[in-house]
């Protein structure tokens, strides 16, 4: 996929992999409209790049704001060609201990972010994205989504259901749209605010992102990023292994 001169929707885009997303998608030639929620960064993201970044803020876990959005988009860019989810947020939370339901709302933005979001974006675009002879939707998932973690169950549920959901549209795609390629793109641990004081070893955004891209160029249908690709290796041959090293994560 040559990705000069397309326009291509991020989501998240006002920071983390998304901001770094933006930036090199920029820097080969196209043409980025980032969603974010953050408006100064937003802001800063746009006169950064005047001609080739605009933005829009916009809470995904707003429901009537996301659906404007997107009618917005349908009408206003019937050049767009890529879209990629990126967005996303995650809660820990115990529900043995009651912590869950003292936050109900927080895992409520979290399935809205992770799941609802990307599956209304792909709804009202993918008819956009179709009328292009090579197209693509992006979904970012993660190794949780293939082993899970104990502190986060809802996280790396809406991670797990976001690949099937991939895999269901690839189906679809394949049979209805093959000119559009629907790509899941698996990450490890990468160093964002949403990971502060997590973890140890820890990929960087701008790595990340570019793993993202190279796959992206490459038509990969799935894309396993940096020790991502070790633990899909792992669970093949020694799954109990893979859920034992990832549960406390």
């Amino acid at each position: 996929m040559e990705l000069s001169g397309r326009t291509v929707l991020v989501t998240g885009a006002a920071r983390g992999i998304g901001r770094e997303l933006t930036r090199q998608l920029v820097g080969q030639g196209a043409n980025v409209i980032g969603i974010g929620r953050d408006s100064a960064q937003l802001d800063q993201l746009a006169d950064d790049h005047p001609r080739q970044v605009s933005t829009y803020v916009v809470d995904l876990a707003d429901e009537p704001a996301l659906d404007a959005a997107i009618a917005d988009l349908r009408s206003g860019h019937p050049e767009l060609s890529v879209l990629i989810n990126n967005a996303g947020v995650q809660a820990p939370a115990d529900f043995v201990a009651g912590e869950a339901h003292a936050s109900l709302a927080a895992l409520r933005q979290e399935v809205a972010i992770n799941l609802t979001a990307p599956m209304a974006l792909c709804a009202g675009l993918l008819p956009v994205l179709a009328r292009h002879p090579h197209a693509a939707v992006v979904n970012v998932t993660s190794g949780l989504a293939i082993a899970p973690k104990r502190s986060a169950p809802g996280y790396c549920a809406t991670k797990a259901a976001l690949r099937s959901f991939s895999r269901a549209l690839r189906y679809q795609c394949e049979d209805s749209a093959p000119q559009v390629r629907i790509v899941d793109v698996v990450m490890p641990l990468v160093s964002t605010e949403m990971t502060r004081g997590r973890g140890g070893a820890k990929l960087t955004p701008d790595e990340a992102a570019a793993r993202l891209i190279i796959g992206l160029r490459r038509d990969r249908s799935e894309v396993f990023v940096g020790r991502s690709l070790a633990l899909r290796h792992l669970m093949r041959f020694n799954p109990a292994l893979g859920y034992r090293l990832l549960r406390d994560a």
